[in-house]
């Protein structure tokens, strides 16, 4: 009873307050029936506002005290009912998020910084806070020198695969058009090749993940088209969309995987947010869970120790997936960072107090780039998630962007994944005010192998041998709508960008030895804003021309804000810092989310999570119905 009395304290008190530290205390007026007023309050105030996500969080955290037992049944019985989910999906991922949900919720200060946050990624509530004030301490002053002038000599090819998504249950004939949370499986015996009418081919299909045949043919497709490949990139998401896997499960797919990755020679991995279990999912050191995570590191480490040798993989085993590691006999250094300790979505970052460095990956990255500017090394950065993109924390990505400034001379290209898309960031020294005389830098975002995402695609980068700068990329893919693609898959090139872009832009940009410069590509978006032919072939080729949608007006505006912001809190969604337009941005996300965030498929708790905003008033009578006044 206390706690329902604690609510319509909260209740009481005005919405300003909710940005305020804390509530002042109330003295309520008389006795009362609390549950008999709970409920009339429930019916008059449903204004799906911050303070309300706020009661929300309040009623969570009341049930997750209760017992990670109590709050798993209760998040698990709303997946069954608020979203129709399947068995394996309310039953499997829902109880696999309920540990890390209930243990920050169970910690959390409510209303705080950390909760604010939280509901703007759980309930899209709440404008996010601006960033904390952070400097990132730098051991040596930035150097006054120019960048590095490339070379001249013929280029080397360097490929970047991403996003795999592997099903190793797919099964050929079974049902693309299944109504569970991923097809082309035989999860009950309709789905089976002898009942339905949907029947998947040998080599996939746009409604499902990659079958292992398609991963191997992309793989002799490289080797057939690059066979004088330096080296591969592949910047992670092993593991198939079924997000309920079990740790075993999880361990025998990235084995396998891993095995056939092998016939590339040698591959620079990195994380993806789908390589653990749960999906998303990463601890911070020191939290007192109940259960271990360390075998993640531990598979990762032993998987590729053939491609980054002994000492670097124990870094990744015991430095939370990260390592640093100079290819032999060059002066390039490769970073791979697990940017998930950054990610909004893995819920281990909301505690009590969110920190400045989690893991202390930042400090470790600064002290790995010094490095290599001391040894006039230069540096590829590759991780999984954009920092720009609307997945990456604000404070975070802002963090990480001044070590970007800092060591603009050092880093030679940065490389991603995660969005599926065919995609890029540039980094600028004045956000409010981008030009092409202040653009410092690109992120390269290459598009996926998975079929969900469109035509299955792989990237091959043109690099100047001595300064490691990208001069190029060209794009390969398969066309899954050619009548022989079930026969074997043909690969073949999508487009250059260079030879694609470089005519648009004044003057035109076209030597093959000049390198993909920040000021190019910003100069490109400005053939986009004013050309929206150009920019609708753009949007096409992000799918590699499968599935297209059309994108104009306020979506083609924050699709161009995307490519300019590799700090979050640039990208013109939800309440970003240069949504400088009038209207409203909580229905423009609305309108580009499909175009703004990652094509993998969604997260069992976002339906439920969704369901809860969609009727919060329900949500809560639902909880007194349930547990009376034991709360």
């Amino acid at each position: 009873m206390q706690f329902l009395t604690s609510l319509l304290v909260l209740w009481s008190v005005s919405l300003a307050a909710v940005a305020s530290p804390a509530p002042s205390s109330i003295t309520l007026q008389k006795p009362f029936n609390a549950t008999a007023t709970l409920e009339h309050l429930i019916d008059d105030v449903n204004k799906k506002t911050c303070s309300d996500c706020q009661d929300i969080l309040l009623w969570l955290q009341a049930v997750a005290r209760r017992g990670l037992d109590e709050f798993s049944k209760l998040w698990q019985d709303l997946c069954l009912e608020a979203q129709g989910d399947t068995v394996d999906g309310c039953n499997g991922r829902q109880l696999q998020d309920a540990v890390p949900l209930a243990y920050v919720l169970s910690n959390m200060d409510i209303p705080s910084h950390t909760s604010t946050i939280f509901c703007n990624v759980v309930f899209s509530q709440c404008d996010l806070p601006p960033v904390r004030p952070y400097k990132i301490p730098f051991p040596k002053p930035k150097p006054a020198k120019s960048l590095p002038r490339v070379s001249g000599k013929k280029p080397i090819n360097v490929v970047h695969i991403s996003d795999v998504h592997v099903d190793l249950e797919y099964v050929v004939g079974s049902n693309y058009n299944c109504s569970n949370g991923i097809c082309c499986r035989v999860t009950n015996p309709i789905d089976g090749p002898k009942f339905t009418q949907y029947a998947a081919g040998p080599f996939g299909n746009s409604h499902c993940d990659s079958p292992l045949s398609l991963e191997k043919s992309m793989y002799s497709a490289i080797n057939e088209i690059v066979p004088d490949k330096e080296f591969t990139l592949f910047t992670g998401d092993l593991i198939e969309g079924a997000t309920w896997l079990s740790e075993a499960e999880a361990v025998d797919d990235m084995n396998d995987v891993h095995l056939r990755q092998s016939t590339l020679g040698q591959v620079y991995p990195a994380f993806g947010n789908h390589d653990t279990d749960p999906v998303d999912q990463f601890p911070l050191e020191g939290l007192p869970l109940t259960r271990d995570w360390q075998w993640v590191y531990n598979t990762i480490s032993e998987n590729w120790k053939p491609w980054i040798g002994e000492e670097a993989a124990q870094t990744v085993k015991t430095n939370f997936g990260r390592y640093s590691i100079v290819r032999p006999d060059t002066k390039l250094r490769i970073i791979s960072m697990n940017t998930m300790f950054w990610m909004r979505v893995n819920f281990f970052m909301y505690l009590r107090e969110m920190p400045f460095d989690p893991n202390g990956q930042f400090a470790w990255l600064v002290e790995e780039l010094q490095k290599a500017e001391d040894n006039e090394e230069r540096v590829y950065i590759i991780g999984h998630v954009p920092m720009g993109r609307v997945d990456a924390l604000w404070d975070y990505s802002e963090y990480f962007d001044q070590i970007i400034q800092r060591y603009e001379g050092t880093i030679a290209g940065q490389f991603f994944g995660h969005t599926h898309h065919d995609q890029w960031e540039i980094a600028y020294t004045d956000y409010l005010n981008q030009t092409a005389a202040n653009a410092v830098g690109v992120s390269y975002i290459t598009n996926a192998l998975t079929p969900t995402s469109g035509n299955p695609t792989f990237r091959v980068y043109s690099v100047d041998p001595e300064t490691w700068s990208v001069l190029d990329y060209t794009t390969y893919f398969t066309n899954m709508s050619l009548a022989t693609f079930q026969e074997e898959p043909k690969w073949e090139k999508y487009y250059g960008f260079k030879e694609t872009y470089g005519p648009l832009v004044s003057p035109p940009y076209t030597d093959p030895s000049a390198e993909l410069t920040g000021a190019f590509m910003h100069n490109v978006t400005e053939v986009f804003v004013k050309d929206d032919a150009q920019f609708q072939a753009y949007n096409a080729r992000k799918t590699r021309g499968f599935g297209v949608t059309p994108c104009t007006g306020d979506c083609k505006y924050m699709e161009i804000c995307q490519l300019r912001s590799p700090q979050s809190q640039f990208n013109c969604i939800g309440n970003a810092v240069n949504a400088q337009e009038p209207a409203n941005f909580t229905k423009r996300e609305a309108e580009f989310y499909s175009h703004a965030v990652d094509d993998c498929h969604q997260a069992a708790w976002e339906g439920t999570a969704k369901a809860i905003r969609a009727d919060m008033s329900g949500f809560k009578r639902k909880l007194v119905r349930r547990y009376g006044d034991e709360l």
